[in-house]
């Protein structure tokens, strides 16, 4: 599989790891930045570069590293198609893949350790979508993303909406 990786200075280490670890399992790597931990960059440039890379085609899923993977999973998403996801295990990064499609995993280099990250990105590279019911959900946000200055009333709560979530489950 081919990989946009990407981090801020935070990131760095962490995605280096990782880029060096999903090589040896066999992924091709598109390295996007930044080059060191030494030199204070702006997380924002990293998630978009990433998050562009794998919504033109570049790479078919994307990595982000920052301090916490929060500030880079908020820039990625700004990117039409994008569903990055701000994964801590396994755990999180298979849910994120088979119930929200997600194509960027992101991480935290200060809070996620090396053996937690590593699980998490063989999971979330392997796992496929599941599709059916998590389909409407993905299809709904698409819809909204599409037409985010006119969002269809549908998208909207209205009185009732309980009940409707209830009998389309």
């Amino acid at each position: 599989m081919r990989i946009a990786v990407g981090s801020d200075h935070a990131g760095f280490d962490l995605k280096r790891a990782m880029a060096d670890h999903l090589t040896e399992a066999g992924h091709h790597i598109v390295d996007l930045g930044t080059d060191s931990s030494s030199v204070s960059v702006d997380y924002p440039v990293y998630g978009l570069a990433v998050a562009k890379a794998v919504a033109s085609g570049e790479a078919e899923r994307g990595l982000c590293v920052c301090g916490t993977g929060i500030g880079i999973s908020i820039a990625a998403n700004k990117v039409p198609g994008i569903r990055a996801a701000l994964v801590h295990d396994g755990t999180t990064a298979g849910l994120a893949r088979h119930h929200n499609d997600a194509n960027v995993m992101c991480l935290g280099g200060r809070t996620v350790g090396l053996a937690e990250a590593t699980d998490a990105a063989d999971t979330f590279f392997a796992a496929e979508f599941d599709g059916g019911r998590h389909r409407r959900r993905i299809d709904e946000i698409a819809r909204y993303e599409s037409d985010r200055d006119r969002a269809p009333d549908s998208m909207l709560p209205v009185a009732g909406d309980d009940e409707r979530q209830r009998l389309t489950r």
